[in-house]
Order: C-alpha cells, then structure tokens, then sequence
C-alpha cells in the first residue's frame, strides 16, 4: 500500500507535536510505502530535517506557496476563461459557496501562468465590480493587490504537482487538504483529512489577531480560508478529529457527520518508564513546559504567571523545553520579559530530550491560546505528572476525564489569566500528596484511553479498509 501524507507547515522541518505524531504514525506502519507532501510559506522555510526519516518513506516533495512560476505569459495569454470558469472564479473570490469541480479541473488542464492569471483581464473584471459594489472608498490598486496576495497561495497550491498512491491523507484541513482534494479528483483514490485543531476557526481567530491584515479586510479573508476548508470536507471521504467536540465543529463548519469519526491522540507510556527523577537535594519545585516558543502558546503569559507564584513561593523554578527557532523575534522578547520583569529561576533549555528532563518536573504548565489535543499533556500523563493547562481544544476533557470519573489530573485555567494560573501553581506547589495523585490519575487515564499502540491501529485498520486491502 502506498499513502500520499501530505502536512502543512511541519514535518519533517519543525518540531512539535504534529511533526512527532507524523513520524510515529509512518514508524507504526512498517509496510506501508509514504510519499511526503511538505507545504512552506517560502524557500527560506526549509532548512533541514528535525526527524530521521523512515525507511518507509520513498520521497519527500515540497511546494513553497509564495514561489514563482515558470509558465510564460504568453500561454496564458492564449487562455480565455470559459463562462463557467469564469463564475466558478468569482464565486471563489466573492461568493459563498465555490465550484471546487470547476476550479480544481481549470488548473489540472491548463498551463496556467500563475502571475498572468492574477494580471489577467478576468481577474481584473471580477475584482473591479467587486469592489464598485463593496469597497469604493479605499484605493483600488490597494484591494487589487490585496485579493492577489490572497490567492497565490492558493493558486499555487492548485498547481503543484501529484503523486499517484493508493491513498491520500492529510494532517490538516486548509491547504494541505485542497492539494489532496485535487489529487482525490484526479486519481479517484481514497482520501483522509485529518485536523487536530480545527484550521478554519485557528484562521480566523489568527486574522482577528493579526496585525499584517487591515480590519477592511478581515471578513475576506475569513471567507476565504471557510471556503478552503469547506473544500477539504466536500473530497475527503473520512475526516477525522481528535475529541468529540472537535467533531461536532466540523460539523458545523459544513462537514458531512457522516464521514466523520473521533481518533485521539496517543503516546507510548512504556517509553517515559525510567525517566531520571528529581534527586533528595533538589530545593526546588520544578515547573516544566513543554511546547515550542511562539505567539500561540502564549509564553509571555506563562512568564507572568510563574513571576507571580515565585513571589509567593520562592521554591519554584520554571524550565522551558522547546525550539527557540520557529519564532526567534518572540523567543527573544520572552527572554527580554524574563530580564524586564526580574524573574529569576527561569531556564530555556531549546530543543533537548524531553525524557532526561520530565521526570525530574513536579507539575507541568501549558499556556496556549489555542490546542487541539495536546501530545504534550499525554506525555506528561505517561510521566506520571499533574498539569496546569488553558482552557482550549481538549485540555479539559484530558485533565478533568471525558470516559472516567477518576477526578482531575491537575488544573484548568482561563487563557490569558497569569494570575489565575500563578495561583494553579502555588496551590500545586504546597500540595505534593496531591500532585502525587493527580499524577497517578493521569497515567491510569493514558494507558485506559490513549495509549499510542491503539491509536495508530485505529489509522492502520482505517487505511486497509478505504483502500481494499483488509484481509479475509
């Protein structure tokens, strides 16, 4: 069997979460022949491999969404949009519902020039009276400009080329699942969609955010990135999400319940058996996060919390384990809030061996803005450690149990809230009965519902099953 994974900003370029959960998922199928489809914004993105890649895998493809392309101008030129093409682009653009029929098979079988597209008199013609209708009163060049830099990502990606398999899966919706909803179209092979955040709201919840968006803007590209999604759910034939609620999202997003089922996340406990552990004379109560330093997981909120609880309880000391390198600029004003604010007891170790330093935690911490089901929170779960955690994704369900009433494995807290999560951690840290405890639930909790072996049988069986291959 051959499966076409397809990932998007991740493996096997950055760490994290996504990018370990891929490696294992091809690592638990041995027989399995993978084709890797990489998604960057830019060359500059692809810098070198994080992960030994498996024997498995046969080739390693890349598309970089802001690239140029090679078609002349002049065979574009030659192209004139037929009426159908024609509405199909501007319901893409400006409508709410597209025609990803018309438009996935215009790039297929035409040598579309991607910079005369954008240039070109049809594209032209439906921007223009678009904005007549909508937006006379900024300036046209401006908004002119802004839908062509919404589209070349797109566009791009419509363009890439394919690999044949047996099936396609990808590990997000957006636009990984657009170049796997053309290769489902072209080759008429199974496709899974996987999303272990749900992409549509992150996009929109990061453009709400987003300074590099003006706020005239924001509803277009909202839409736009609703609409790339609703094309990953018409393609797929099974989407998979992490937790329940995750699933009833998809739903409402547009997503057939039909095609829809829970997979969880999963970890190996056996492998955290062993674990160094914090030694007698140790004086501190050690905190530990897990997670890469970037905006989303929100560590300057982390940093104000611990500098809070330190006031309170001098004893505690907070070890940040996690790549520096996917957001440097933040990584360093993290480092400038920790000199500014005076915290002391703050280590940021980089990209280390999380099982040297986990055992040695008295609680982990996760601060993120926004999660699906976080490996982190298993991992500190199959170490047998409590967990302070925002409320998002399945951070909940995980700490306080969905299938069990064995009690809570550690606290949830408001995203935000440094004085919230600074009490979490004193009231964590005067209490080691109970962080004992929380702890023991956390792992009875993994090896009952989580445990990685399951998990990626689950992936296995689904595979054989969509493509014909289980046996008698």
């Amino acid at each position: 069997m051959r499966v076409c994974l397809i990932v998007e900003g991740a493996y096997p370029y950055v760490n994290g979460g996504m990018s370990s959960w891929i490696q294992q998922l091809m690592l638990s199928m041995p027989d399995v022949e993978f084709i890797v489809q990489s998604i960057a914004a830019t060359r500059d993105d692809i810098k070198e491999f994080k992960y030994k890649i498996p024997d498995n895998v046969l080739e390693i493809q890349e598309v970089y969404l802001m690239d140029d392309d090679y078609v002349s101008h002049a065979v574009q030129n030659r192209i004139k949009m037929t009426r159908q093409e024609y509405q199909a682009f501007e319901t893409l653009l400006f409508g709410e519902k597209a025609d990803w029929d018309s438009i996935i098979k215009f790039f297929l079988e035409r040598p579309v020039s991607l910079n005369a597209l954008l240039s070109g008199e049809d594209f032209l013609k439906m921007v223009l009276a678009y904005y007549k209708e909508h937006f006379e009163r900024v300036v046209f060049t401006d908004f002119l400009w802004t839908m062509r830099s919404m589209y070349l990502p797109l566009f791009t990606m419509l363009k890439s080329r394919t690999a044949k398999a047996d099936l396609y899966h990808t590990a997000s919706s957006g636009y990984a699942a657009v170049w796997g909803s053309m290769q489902r179209y072209l080759y008429q092979k199974p496709f899974i969609l996987s999303e272990h955040g749900i992409y549509t709201r992150e996009r929109e919840e990061e453009i709400i955010r987003a300074d590099w968006v003006r706020g005239i803007y924001k509803d277009l590209w909202i839409q736009q990135f609703r609409k790339i999604g609703i094309c990953g759910y018409q393609y797929a034939d099974k989407v998979t999400s992490l937790f329940e609620d995750a699933r009833q999202f998809q739903i409402e997003l547009g997503c057939d319940p039909k095609k829809t089922v829970v997979i969880p996340n999963g970890v190996d406990p056996k492998q955290y058996d062993g674990c160094p552990e914090k030694t007698p004379d140790d004086p501190f109560i050690n905190v530990g996060a897990i997670l890469r330093v970037t905006p989303i997981k929100d560590v300057k909120t982390m940093l104000s919390a611990f500098s809070l609880a330190k006031q309170t309880d001098h004893r505690l000391k907070l070890w940040i384990m996690g790549s520096l390198e996917e957001a440097p600029e933040y990584a360093e004003e993290c480092r400038q809030l920790v000199a500014d604010l005076h915290i002391p007891d703050v280590v940021f170790t980089g990209i280390v061996n999380v099982k040297d330093y986990i055992g040695k935690m008295d609680m982990l911490v996760l601060s993120s803005l926004s999660e699906g089901q976080p490996l982190a929170i298993l991992e500190g779960f199959a170490a047998k450690k409590p967990f302070i955690a925002t409320n998002v994704g399945n951070c909940r369900g995980l700490i306080e149990g969905e299938f069990d009433d064995w009690g809570r494995a550690g606290y949830i807290v408001p995203i935000m809230s440094a004085s919230q999560m600074a009490r979490a951690m004193v009231k964590m840290a005067g209490n080691a009965p109970k962080r004992r405890k929380m702890g023991d639930i956390g792992y009875q909790r993994v090896r009952a519902f989580y445990d990685q072996s399951d998990i990626y049988q689950r992936y296995y069986q689904l595979y054989r099953q969509m493509t014909g291959t289980n046996e008698e």
